[in-house]
This record gives structure tokens, sequence and C-alpha cells, in this order.
């Protein structure tokens, strides 16, 4: 009897060692106070959720293989990928803070409206910025790509995760030139109607392609200071609008309807039912060439006075559970080596936002080394025809301007 008491004993001691040596998730307090090198101790034999977009295959793959393994390497964290949209996951957070609940969200892929959104109701956590390593050695702090998300300050709340720039994509084989204005847009789509067309506006690709326009026909600095009044806008936008109703009989199905997003005018262009595609995904057009999707005879081009740019980002909510591996997790994607990962063509094809000035040779060498593949704008051009996005409080306007307007009318 006194034996399987010491058992019983012995047994329990080791259980409450055990439960004693269970990692402890750091809190926000804890986060604050400690240094980036302590973090990442924090964080080692945690697991970080990564909530964001998940509607394509390969940057849920470049993620899941090339992201979460060197994670675990690097820094024994687990990622989970999440994917859920701004319209599932901000709701999710409002519920959280007016309840005062537990998070379960480490990281955001999130910007543009939705960031002002976030931000504005407080369901952010920061300025987090400034404990990043990687931010404050390779990226240049005082770009607007970097201080600004449509227009609005960042002060800290998010960290750059890529870059992105509306790209038009036409094929060359249907189309002796590529229009490199809105009204050559439309002269085109008068020599060939019913062979183009543009996503519609509700979709974030389809808006920008609208805004894009705009900034063609009435420039972007106006809208940089812009009352967001919907009558205001509506009068500075009309010659814009005016020329998307004389755009509209040209169109696919003459413009009583449109393509409900990427995937489908890509298919679209895929069959040949029209001849023009749109991407804000600079380098999509050579992953597309590359798998044999799109003809050899696609190619990427802007407009003259250029296409709108802009920066997708990494926050971390107001309540996350595990701040430490979130910081972690996001610093890692900042880094050189794992940002010329999703600079290739046929991995995701997404800007970097390293500063090439930053960098080392080595490093430099490894960006100059991806081969960005067929029918693409060099990343030069990119840049020196890249236009601000417009505020985050007058897109949403817009949209709803276009719907007023444009379809069905």
């Amino acid at each position: 009897m006194k034996k399987k008491y010491v058992i019983l004993v012995l047994m329990l001691i080791f259980l409450s060692v055990l439960v004693g040596c269970k990692k402890e998730v750091v809190t926000e307090k804890d986060v604050a106070e400690m240094s980036f090198d302590e973090i990442v101790e924090a964080a080692r034999g945690t697991t970080v959720t990564f909530y964001g977009w998940g509607g394509s295959e390969d940057i849920n793959k470049w993620l899941d293989e090339t992201v979460a393994k060197s994670l675990m390497d690097q820094y024994e964290v687990t990622l989970e990928r999440v994917p859920m949209v701004p319209a599932e996951y901000l709701p999710k957070l409002l519920n959280e803070k007016q309840l005062e609940s537990e998070g379960t969200i480490d990281v955001l892929w999130i910007n543009g409206e939705n960031f002002y959104s976030a931000k504005s109701n407080d369901l952010l956590y920061g300025p987090i910025t400034e404990k990043l390593p990687n931010f404050n050695t390779y990226l240049d702090g005082t770009s607007p790509d970097v201080l600004y998300d449509f227009g609005q300050p960042v002060e800290g709340y998010e960290a750059p995760y890529g870059k992105a720039q509306m790209v038009f994509i036409g094929d060359t084989a249907q189309l002796s030139t590529l229009p490199k204005s809105h009204e050559a847009l439309l002269e085109l789509a008068k020599a060939h109607p019913g062979k183009l067309t543009y996503i519609d506006a509700s979709h974030f690709t389809g808006s920008a392609f609208v805004r894009n326009i705009i900034y063609d026909i009435v420039g972007y600095e106006v809208f940089l200071d812009h009352v967001a009044d919907k009558a205001a806008l509506k009068e500075t936008i009309q010659p814009a609008l005016d020329y998307l109703k004389e755009l509209k009989p040209y169109l696919w199905r003459e413009g009583v309807t449109y393509p409900a997003e990427d995937a489908q005018l890509d298919n679209m262009f895929e069959d040949g039912e029209v001849y023009m595609t749109m991407t804000y995904t600079p380098f999509h057009v050579a992953g597309k060439i590359a798998d044999g999707s799109f003809p050899e005879t696609a190619q990427g081009f802007l407009f003259d006075k250029g296409t709108i740019g802009n920066t997708h980002f990494m926050a971390m909510p107001f309540n996350a559970p595990n701040k430490a591996a979130a910081m972690v997790l996001i610093n890692h994607i900042l880094s050189p080596e794992i940002q010329v990962t999703k600079y290739d063509p046929s991995v995701w094809g997404d800007l970097p936002v390293t500063d090439p000035l930053k960098l080392t040779e080595a490093q430099m060498a490894l960006f100059d080394a991806v081969d960005i593949g067929e029918g693409t704008v060099p990343q030069e051009e990119l840049l020196v025809k890249r236009l601000p996005e417009m505020r985050a409080d007058l897109v949403p306007i817009i949209e709803e301007i276009w719907r007023d307007e444009i379809p069905g009318n």
C-alpha cells in the first residue's frame, strides 16, 4: 500500500512539472516591454494564426510551404493559415471587442478600406514596426508606400507585406496595338466590339480599373484632399462617368453585365472570348504563360500616365492571443530571403517591399537572379509609372456611384 502511495505521489509530481513546463503565451504588456530577442524566445514552440484572403492556390502554397517551413526551421514556430476575408474577420473582431472576449487571430492580411475601418474602430494592436528588426534594416521607412495605406497614415500599425500595381494584359495576336490611354482603349473597343470588358467595380480589381480611368481623365491630385461627399465626388468624376457610358455599348455583352472577379476575366481571356484582362499582380502574366493558360502572345502594359499601385500589409488585432509569435512571423516575412521567394512569378510574382539600397550585394543578387518571365512590364517601368492610391474613405463612394450610374443603364 505504501509503495502504491509513493508511486502516486511521484506521478503527481511528474504531472505538475509537465504543466509547469507548458509554453505560456506572452501578453500584450509583456511584448511591449521585451526586446526582439526575448520575443523570439517567447515565441518558440507556439503556434501563430494568419488570417487573410485564401483565393489563390499559389499564394496559399507559398504560405503553407515556403513560409511555414522556414518559420519552423528558424524559430520553431508553427504557422496556421486561416482563409478568411475582411468582410468576415472585421465583424468578428468588432464582436470580440464589444464582448471583451479572448482573441483567436494573431496576424491579418489587410489594407485599404479595411485597414481604415479597423484602425478607426481601435481593432489593431500597435504600433508594431518599431519592434521589427527587418523593417528597420531593409525597408525605407520614409517611403509613401510604407507611411500611407490608401492615403491613410499607417503610424506603425501595419507592416508592408508586398506591393501591387494595376497592369493590363493584351493578346498581341489579336490586337495590333495595346492601348496606352483611355482614349486609345475606347478606339480599340469600337474596333473590336464585344471583345473588351472590365471586372465589376464592386470587386477590388474592377474598382481599381475604374479609378485608373478616373485618374487618366481628371488626374489624381484633385483627390488628395477631396471631401468625402457623394455629390461633390460625382461632380469631380463626371467626365470619367461620361466616358464609361460611352465605352459601355462596345464592351462584352454591351456592358449590361461584367465579370465578377479576376479569375472569370482571366478565363474569358484564355478562351479568346475577350482580348484583354487585368491584374493587380504585375508578373501575373508570366506565370500564366508559363503554365500554358495564357497564349505566348500575351503582353502586360500600362497607361502612359501610369497605373495605381498600392501596398498590402500585415497587422495584429488588438486582442491577438500570441503577440510574440505574430511579431516573429511579420518580421520573418519582411526578410529579403523570404521577400525574394514571392517575387518569382512561378511562385506568386509579388513585388518586394525591401529597399534595394538597403540590401547587401548577396541579397541583391538573389533578386537579380529571379526570371520575371515572358510578357511582363519591367519593374523599373512599373516604379516610374506608379500612381498613388486614392484615399480609403473615397473608394466606397466611387464604387457606389459606379453602381448607380453604369451597370444596366
